[in-house]
Order: C-alpha cells, then sequence, then structure tokens
C-alpha cells in the first residue's frame, strides 16, 4: 500500500495552497435571505476555507489560487482574505468592463437553518472572475515547482463551474503531482453546479479524471456516489445511515480503481434538526478504517464550513506527523468547532480544538 509522503517545510515555501472561488458570503442570520432587510458578509469558499483555516487556526503558511475583478467588491473580498493572512501573491486580478458583464465576485446568500427550517444557499455567481479561469493562466511550474508545497487542496466545487475550471484542475493537479506535492480533493457535489456540464454523468466522467491524481480523496456518502459512481452499502436512501463497514468496502472498490488515493476520508452527519447533529469522522490509510469521536446530538450554529474545517484538521494532523487516528480527531474536532461559529471559516485556535478531541466540556477559558 502506498504511503502518502509529505515534503517538510524547510523544502518548501507553503504548507497549503487552495485553488477555487472566493465569494462573499451575505448571511441574514437567522431570518430568511428572501425578506431580511440587513446581511452580515463574509467571504468563503470550499477550498479557500482550508488554506485560511490553516494559517488562522494551525498557525502554518498558506497561499490562495482564485481571480477576482479589479473593482470595489474584489478589494473587498482581497480584505477578508488579507485579514485571515493568506498569501494573494497568485491572485488573478480581472479588468472590470464598469458593469460585470465580463467579470465578478460570486456571491452566496446563506440561511444558517434553525430546528426544522434547513439551512438553505441561494447563488448568484454567474460571469464571476474565478469561473473563467483557463488551463495556462497560472504558473504552476513556479509554485510546485520553484516555490514548493506541501498539501495543495482543491475540488469538486470549482470543477464544477464551467468546463474551463475543470480543465483548470486538471492541469493543477497534474504538475502538482509531478513534483510530489500531496494533492488533496474534497468532491463537495452540488447537483445544481453540475446541471450545465451533464449531471452526475457529467460530474462522474470530469472527477474520476482528475482523480487520477488524487492521494487525500475527501467527501461525504453522497459525494462519494455522486461524483466517482461507487455505492455505498448500507446506506438509506437519503444516505443518513452508513456503516462503518459499507463505507470500508465502498474505499476499497475505489483504491482498487485508483490506487494513487493513499487517504480517503468522510464525515457523518445525521442531521435530526437543522440545529441538532449527530456528527463523526472515518478516515481511510493503508487498508485500515480510523473513527473519530462521535459528537451525538451536536449543537449546530452556523453548519456551513464544518467539512472544510474538517478537510483542513485532517491536512494538519498528516502535515504534523500525527497519524491517521489523530488525523481523524483534528478533523472532526475542528469541523464541530467551525459550525459553532457564524460564517464559513474557522474562527478557533488549535488549543481550543485539542480542548474538543480531549472531550473537555464549554467551560470558562481564562
Amino acid at each position: 500500500m502506498a504511503e502518502l509522503k509529505i515534503k517538510t517545510a524547510a523544502e518548501t515555501k507553503w504548507d497549503c495552497v487552495s485553488f477555487g472561488e472566493v465569494m462573499l458570503r451575505f448571511d441574514p442570520g437567522f431570518g430568511r435571505v428572501r425578506n431580511t432587510r440587513t446581511f452580515q458578509v463574509w467571504e468563503g469558499g470550499g477550498e479557500y476555507n482550508v488554506a485560511r483555516a490553516m494559517r488562522k487556526c494551525w498557525g502554518k503558511r498558506a497561499a490562495v489560487v482564485t481571480a477576482l475583478p479589479k473593482n470595489d467588491l474584489g478589494w473587498l473580498v482581497e480584505d477578508f482574505i488579507m485579514q485571515g493572512g493568506v498569501d494573494m501573491s497568485h491572485v488573478i486580478w480581472r479588468d472590470f468592463d464598469g458593469l460585470g458583464r465580463n467579470t465578478r465576485v460570486g456571491l452566496n446568500f446563506t440561511e444558517k437553518g434553525f430546528g426544522p427550517r434547513p439551512a438553505l444557499g441561494c447563488s448568484d455567481r454567474g460571469h464571476s472572475a474565478a469561473s473563467q479561469i483557463r488551463p495556462g493562466e497560472v504558473n504552476w511550474e513556479k509554485l510546485f515547482g520553484e516555490e514548493g508545497v506541501r498539501w495543495f487542496q482543491t475540488g469538486g466545487i470549482f470543477a464544477a463551474l464551467a468546463s474551463n475550471t475543470a480543465e483548470a484542475v486538471l492541469e493543477a493537479v497534474e504538475v502538482a503531482q509531478k513534483y510530489g506535492t500531496v494533492v488533496a480533493y474534497d468532491l463537495n457535489y452540488r447537483a445544481s453546479l453540475w446541471k450545465s456540464q451533464g449531471g452526475k454523468e457529467g460530474a462522474q466522467k470530469i472527477n474520476r479524471e482528475i482523480a487520477k491524481f488524487v492521494d487525500v480523496m475527501i467527501g461525504n456518502e453522497e459525494d462519494f456516489t455522486a461524483c466517482l459512481g461507487f455505492e455505498v452499502e448500507g446506506a438509506d436512501e437519503h444516505l443518513t445511515n452508513i456503516e462503518t463497514e459499507g463505507f470500508k468496502k465502498m474505499i476499497e472498490t475505489a483504491v482498487k480503481a485508483f490506487p494513487n488515493f493513499k487517504v480517503a476520508a468522510t464525515t457523518l452527519r445525521n442531521a435530526k434538526t437543522a440545529s441538532i447533529n449527530d456528527w463523526s469522522a472515518i478516515v481511510w490509510y493503508d487498508g485500515q478504517i480510523y473513527e473519530s469521536m462521535k459528537r451525538d446530538n451536536l449543537e449546530i450554529y452556523d453548519r456551513v464550513g464544518g467539512g472544510d474545517g474538517f478537510a483542513s484538521g485532517l491536512a494538519y494532523g498528516f502535515l504534523e506527523g500525527k497519524g491517521p487516528q489523530l488525523a481523524v480527531e483534528y478533523g472532526a474536532a475542528h469541523g464541530a468547532l467551525a459550525m459553532s461559529t457564524p460564517g464559513d471559516t474557522s474562527m478557533v485556535r488549535v488549543e481550543e480544538v485539542e480542548a474538543a478531541m480531549k472531550g473537555k466540556g464549554a467551560r470558562v477559558i481564562r
């Protein structure tokens, strides 16, 4: 079984680089998008959230590859990213036509949900700067070959935006693999995004091509079935009840199809209500399954970003050489804490994650 080999910090400039779209999230609090009069604005993106947590929670060197328009909304996103400490030297800046026909910032209107009312997302991201990224626009040779990257994070949300972004992801992962960078890919299936690329069939065609270059494959049960075409035994039709053994069998099948997978990981969420979820995670590594602590009846403040929190904690565990059991514990605890605050991004420190891993309750920290 192939081992996950990670470059040392000394031989690289970056611990983590993420490739994807960074949007503005408009959050109506616990109200509804359809009738609110005020929004709180955050930045967020499935891939970027991992890099930001890598810098702010885990204290590592992080950069993002994305594209933004040269206007006040692009500069607002820049300001958010700079507050998060994430390097922007590989960001593509696009000229703005004054109207938004040629380029813009993607917007994501997202409700947290509460009790019986589920979370709700309404995207407005057509013609965004990042969705227009094409092969040849990013100097991957410089990033992976000259600067050096330990962990490269990208995913299915960005690949789903357009045929050109899927091609750009494929270009990136090929060069990353060439230079021995760990490639982590979060499948993050969104049916609405894949509509324009052939639905599930299109998603599987593209993701299975990208998967050939992936070391760490991340996703929940629906992601693995919808994006890669693998079935999970013992899961119900809504994929809310998954048995560890069923997941293990599915991963064994996936690894036969993609022997390059070194790690496969999934979060397990049973949403009893929008506010109460059962939460845990599983990691497959070197033929073994590692399970995190189970957090039954976890209280959720804002579920968006929980999966990204898991992905960054998983990455931290492996980057620090802590092994698969601690990696899944770091990921699951960080994901749980990420859902305890508003916005898509993590607002916790590594010490808080480690306290949660030990099962410490919410006592006052002085």
